[in-house]
This record gives structure tokens, sequence and C-alpha cells, in this order.
């Protein structure tokens, strides 16, 4: 079994309930990892006429237009969609998550929302169009968390252009889950944890914690100084 095959698979547990485990990236990557929208349709599709599907996550997002091609399969699939988040949904994976009949997220999970993010290259008039997308995009991203946590959307567009990670606890208050999944073992870090600017301490792997501890206390230093 290769390591894809470990982190994305489609299982059928009896005639009525099936079990999807998300874990890793959304979209296919260079050397071909990842899950694309494309996949999922034909996997979803293979599982056949369940009555119930048990998603869990544990991804740091991915690629947009993957995201909502999945979104939007499980949205409209006449399954009862669980939503089990075992680790954390990050940027794209936690709109996934938000296509979920119901929503657990474990006691030492996360959330994390943001606004869309890209590359651009060549002449201004280039870039302006890359940005005026994004900004699209992050609209209907917004739209998307606002249906389901019933929260005024100025305030999840807030959250967004801060990057606002929410513990379990968090995100039952916020609406974002439904209830909590306790658990004996919190979550210690997790391999994609520095490609976003505000992750939680919890979440880094030791040397970045450690270098964020040094930075935190060198900052800390700076400002007494100052005053």
């Amino acid at each position: 079994m290769t390591d894809i095959e470990r982190r994305y698979q489609f299982i059928n547990k009896n005639a009525n309930t099936a079990e999807i485990i998300l874990y890793g990236p959304i979209g296919k990557d260079y050397f071909g990892d990842g899950i694309s929208g494309s996949s999922f349709t034909k996997e979803l599709k293979a599982l056949g006429d369940v009555r119930n599907i048990d998603l869990r996550i544990d991804s740091p997002g991915g690629a947009i237009t993957d995201a909502r091609v999945i979104y939007s399969r499980l949205v409209e699939h006449k399954a009862k969609i669980n939503v089990k988040i075992d680790g954390y949904a990050a940027s794209a994976a936690s709109w996934i998550a938000m296509a979920g009949d119901s929503i657990a997220i474990s006691e030492g999970a996360f959330i994390m929302i943001h606004n869309a993010r890209g590359m651009a290259f060549g002449e201004a008039d280039e870039l302006e169009k890359t940005a005026k997308l994004l900004r699209t995009m992050s609209d209907t991203i917004a739209d998307t968390y606002v249906a389901r946590t019933k929260i005024a959307k100025k305030k999840i567009v807030s959250w967004m252009n801060e990057e606002t990670w929410f513990t379990g606890i968090q995100a039952v208050e916020n609406g974002f889950a439904d209830e909590m999944m306790p658990n004996k073992q919190l979550n210690n870090c997790c391999s994609w944890s520095e490609m976003f600017r505000n992750t939680p301490r919890e979440l880094l792997p030791k040397v970045a914690r450690a270098r964020d501890l040094k930075n935190r206390v060198a900052q800390l230093l700076n400002n007494r100084k100052g005053n």
C-alpha cells in the first residue's frame, strides 16, 4: 500500500455506511501526491448508495478548485455526511468540513480559516486579474462559512483576513463544529505547519517551536527596551 493510499481511503464499512479518510493536502502536486476533485468524485461514486458517510479530516488544505469540487460533491450526495476532524482542518480543508450534516472535532484539533492564496507572473494587468480572482474566491469561501455558522459575514471576513485558528471548543462555540470528540492525547505538531503565518505553537515541529519561542522572547525584550 502506498503512502497516498494510506492517506486517502474510501472504505465501505457495510451496506449503509462508508468511511472516507482525508489525510493530507488537497489537489495533486508536482509529484502526483494529494487528492483531486476528479479522483474524489470517482471514488465517491464507487461507494454506491450508502446512507451514511463518515468523513475523517486531517489536512492543511490545498487547491481551491479541487476543494470546491469535493465540497459540492459531498453537499449534493444523498448520504448523511458525518465530518470528524481528527487533527486539523486548515484552509481549503476547513470549508470541505462545512459540507457535513454533522461536524465533530477532536479535543486537540484545530480549524483554520484564511483568504484565498495564489501566485501570478506577468505584467500589472495580469497581476490585477489574479488579485481580483482571489478576492472573488475569498468572498465565496466566506459565504460558505456564513451559511454554516450563521455568523455575520463582516466577522467571518475579519477572521479570514487575520488567518484565524480555532481550538476544538472555539470551533464549537462559533458554529464551525457541532460537538467535541474527547481524546487522551493532544496534537503535537503537523508537518505543514510552517506554511501558515499564525500556526499555534502546539502544532509547530520541535525545531520550529523552539525558534518561535526564541523569537517571541527576543520581541518581548525589545518591547521592554522600548519602554
